[in-house]
């Protein structure tokens, strides 16, 4: 393909003052202007990052919630959850930790 063909087809749209008009809004709107187009999609894709940490913690409080009534509710799984996770242990007793 000879390269004066490719560049004729350019000519007559930059010629006409519409085209010109056309092209210049163009380049405005998807690289100047304060909500360029480039901007609002990496600012959709950050919405949808935090629409999905949304539902991730909601999960998470309904979980944290569910083991706070179970800790609440029974004496014996606050002694349980107290000895796991924070190495509570009775005066007699010794601790072992085994790590993977």
């Amino acid at each position: 393909m000879d390269i004066k063909k490719g560049i004729g087809f350019f000519v007559p749209l930059l010629r006409n003052k519409y085209s010109l008009a056309f092209i210049a809004v163009l380049v405005w709107v998807v690289f100047l202007d304060s909500n360029n187009f480039i901007d609002r999609v990496a600012n959709m894709r950050h919405i949808h990052r935090l629409e999905k940490d949304i539902i991730f913690y909601k999960e998470k409080i309904a979980e944290d919630r569910a083991k706070l009534e179970e800790l609440q509710t029974n004496p014996a799984n606050l002694e349980k959850f107290a000895r796991e996770q924070y190495l509570m242990k009775k005066d007699n007793e010794d601790i072992f930790i085994i790590e993977n």
